[in-house]
């Protein structure tokens, strides 16, 4: 009868053993699952640096300036003429009438936004011209001729 005893308290110790087994191997392997996800997740940086570490000033690229003239064929200034530049994305239109020297200035444009600008005279218009979100310069100079031809009678 001892040995009945024995062999079943056996068997039940190695079954308490298999399960033992069985559940460290579990916890392990989720110990080492959770260890591993950390350090994926902990191991890359995120990196939040302001934009003069890049080579680029913040303030700088809020805003860009449009400026330019007005001439006619033989490049002299054209007083009066009207300048019209587009929003592209939202085709909302600002005009500007050029003073004496033909200049006109559009301050505070988007930088992110590509801008059509023309001008107009006596009825007669210049070529449209782009100003790309693309060109990076903070101020933008762009010369607008119209042709303005006497006509005889």
């Amino acid at each position: 009868m001892e040995i009945g005893r024995t062999e079943k308290f056996m068997k039940n110790a190695n079954v308490r053993n298999a399960i033992v087994g069985t559940s460290l191997t579990i916890m392990l392997s989720l110990v080492m699952l959770s260890a591993s996800v950390y350090s994926m997740y902990m191991s890359t940086p995120v990196l939040a640096a302001p934009a003069q570490l890049f080579g680029r000033d913040s303030k700088k690229d809020k805003t860009r300036l449009l400026t330019g003239k007005v001439l006619d064929g033989a490049d002299n200034p054209l007083p009066n003429a009207v300048v019209y530049l587009t929003n592209t994305h939202t085709r909302s239109v600002k005009t500007y009438i050029v003073g004496p020297e033909g200049t006109y200035r559009f301050p505070a444009l988007e930088p992110t936004i590509d801008y059509e600008v023309y001008a107009q005279y006596n009825n007669r218009k210049s070529g449209t011209k782009t100003v790309s979100q693309f060109d990076d310069r903070s101020q933008v100079y762009i010369s607008l001729k119209v042709d303005i031809k006497v006509e005889s009678k």
